[in-house]
């Protein structure tokens, strides 16, 4: 993977197979992106996106929180393994753990992740079978910076698909899965260059002269609910 100097450094945490991760790391292949993938952190040994990310020459370390006395423990552990890789952002990508707030803050304003639904509905579990039973008409995904609140923090990019009369929860997902790994390396994009940021607890656009946050082929699948910086 080629690297700079200017490129942000990534930790993507996951917890199975790690396909929004792989997302980012093709994209990160690329010698213009702005970020390079430093390190894979997982809370289960067996997330097959551990051996992905070690097949890419990615840095890759599993802590499973029953070897821990705590969930303090847990996370200070954790929090080592970040000193020792100096990242600038974290990208949580399936990562199945709530962290606590000792730990965003640790992050604040750098920590994002992706959710399987056009948040603020259908938060937590069981996105796409509640989309179903709520008898909704589309579907998505949501990238948005984390905080205390379960997938509550300010949203940084949406994408959404349609529902299907013969839809399950299964083919839906499938379907979401497609556009989340589109969104996920443009959302990181425009927090690697500094075109959005977390302030106040809302996410706020800078937006050069001139310049747009989003590349043409993606104005219709992407809508980015940001409020531009007028200072």
């Amino acid at each position: 993977m080629t690297t700079g100097s200017a490129r942000k450094r990534v930790v993507v945490f996951i917890s199975g197979g790690g396909s929004n991760m792989m997302s980012l790391v093709k994209a990160a292949s690329a010698a213009d992106y702005p970020a390079e993938i430093v390190g894979v952190i997982s809370d289960r040994a067996d997330a097959g996106g551990l051996a992905k990310a070690e097949a890419e020459g990615i840095p890759a370390f599993s802590f499973v929180r029953k070897d821990f006395p705590s969930k303090e423990a847990h996370e200070q552990a954790i929090l080592a393994k970040l000193d020792q890789l100096q990242p600038d952002i974290l990208c949580l990508a399936g990562y199945m753990r709530l962290l606590t707030g000792a730990f965003i803050k640790r992050y604040e304003g750098r920590i994002i992740n992706i959710h399987p639904s056009l948040l603020p509905l259908f938060p937590g579990l069981h996105t796409h079978q509640r989309a179903l039973d709520a008898t909704m008409k589309i579907a998505g995904c949501t990238v948005h910076f984390v905080t205390e609140g379960m997938d509550e923090g300010p949203i940084i990019g949406q994408a959404s698909v349609p529902i299907l009369v013969d839809d399950t929860a299964e083919t839906l997902a499938a379907r979401v899965l497609t556009v989340e790994h589109q969104l996920y390396p443009l959302a990181l994009t425009l927090l690697a260059e500094g075109k959005v940021r977390m302030e106040n607890g809302a996410t706020v656009a800078t937006i050069e002269a001139g310049g747009t946050l989003v590349p043409p082929a993606l104005k219709q699948l992407i809508s980015l609910l940001v409020s531009p910086d007028k200072s």
